[in-house]
């Protein structure tokens, strides 16, 4: 039986997602000497990067890092005005539109992926955000995911001191394990359950593998590989759907840290679920850290992929397949919270939100009095309808939070 024709804000969100010829864009993080540098270097001398550009925040009144890494060229460029997630959003945009320019005017190579390389205290979240909503940027660039590189001699501590490290953690496509001969046997088993229990669905690599074999770096989950039907659990996060609590995370504030799942029970209507998301995303945009959901939308046969990171949401995805195993199989969807500090109380009140969707007309009408809704995008009525694509496998898009007035209201 054919697909059924979905909503048209959610093709345009498809055909977005899946226009060719972007440059993918690799943003790694981690805490204050994880190792990312050395990480850097190493996959700088790889074939994989010999055509790749790396920019480096650098945080101070003098730049040490980027006299650390081994290729020095016309690909490297520097941002030293502040930390990226605080202040050079501005130059981190003027900077790829520089390198597009470049490229055009064939003043150098073409470029076949950029790497940002962020200072240890880095919010990731606000660096994509300016990565991708910028027109100009968006349409010549894609976000390829997050790397979060772990020290594993000192990452207990810095878990339990330092929320940025949490956040960097929680919102990994991929988790680096560096320096692992520094940690014996029941120290990396006490880490991997605290990583499990901040990010249970990010794959975990030590250095050298990911040194090894970098196409295991790059792509980040079901929105840059095609992942095969049967592994969408895992990309929720297994640990979280067997109902197992995540590890208990000692320490005076990793212990906030916890996930939960939400069965969604069956097809959504896809605008009252978008609205009901974007006031999620509105509500709690400081303690939820990440959202990640399989769902069926009323008249299309096929899962929709939806992830966010705090208050930025990406664009859907529509998958090629249900699963015909796991939790899934029953094809109802899920959506899974990783969040710091969501009690009982929040956790009820984002059940009982999901659990109340309005209908297209009533979701329209409230969220047109709701001008920075995360989730606007999702919403749109001018957005042209096309034939049912098939599974997009680039990479995750983040939606623009401000836009102009709809057209056609309810």
């Amino acid at each position: 039986m054919p697909a059924a024709t979905p909503p048209a804000a959610l093709t345009h969100a498809l055909a977005r997602q899946n226009a060719p010829g972007r440059v993918p864009v690799t943003l790694l993080t981690g805490f204050l000497g994880a190792g990312k540098t050395t990480l850097l270097n190493r996959l700088i001398a790889s074939a994989d990067m010999a055509t790749a550009a790396v920019f480096i925040n650098e945080f101070g009144e003098v730049g040490i890092d980027h006299h650390l890494v081994e290729r020095i060229d016309d690909a490297l460029v520097i941002l030293d005005s502040g930390c990226l997630c605080c202040t050079v959003q501005g130059d981190l945009i003027a900077e790829l539109k520089r390198l597009h320019d470049r490229m055009a005017r064939r003043d150098i190579p073409p470029v076949s992926r950029v790497v940002i390389e962020t200072t240890g205290l880095a919010d990731p979240a606000p660096v994509v955000r300016a990565l991708m909503e910028d027109r100009f940027v968006a349409a010549r660039f894609r976000c390829d995911g997050i790397v979060t590189v772990v020290d594993c001699a000192h990452a207990e501590a810095e878990l339990a001191r330092h929320r940025e490290a949490r956040v960097q953690v929680s919102m990994a496509d991929r988790i680096v394990l560096s320096k692992t001969d520094q940690a014996d046997r029941a120290g990396r088993a006490a880490l991997d359950r605290r990583l499990a229990g901040l990010n249970p669905a990010a794959p975990r690599l030590s250095t050298d593998e990911a040194a090894a074999m970098p196409e295991r770096l790059f792509g980040g989950g079901v929105y840059a590989t095609e992942e095969p039907p049967q592994d969408l659990g895992g990309w929720l996060g297994d640990v979280v759907w067997d109902a197992a609590p995540p590890a208990p995370l000692h320490g005076p504030h990793t212990g906030r840290v916890r996930s939960f799942t939400v069965p969604l029970g069956g097809p959504v209507p896809w605008r009252g679920f978008a609205l009901r998301i974007g006031e999620i995303l509105s509500r709690w945009e400081g303690p939820l850290l990440r959202l990640k959901g399989i769902v069926a939308v009323e008249g299309i046969t096929l899962p929709t992929a939806i992830q966010c990171v705090q208050a930025t949401a990406y664009a859907p995805v529509r998958l090629d397949a249900w699963p015909n195993a796991g939790p899934l199989a029953t094809r109802q969807g899920a959506l899974v919270f990783i969040g710091e500090d969501l009690g009982a109380a929040d956790e009820a009140a984002i059940r009982a939100l999901l659990a109340d969707l309005p209908a297209d007309r009533p979701a329209l009408r409230q969220a047109a009095a709701l001008p920075g809704l995360p989730t606007r995008t999702w919403l749109s009525e001018r957005m042209p309808l096309a034939q049912r694509l098939p599974l997009v496998a680039e990479a995750f898009l983040v939606q623009p939070r401000f836009l102009g007035d709809m057209q056609r209201r309810a």
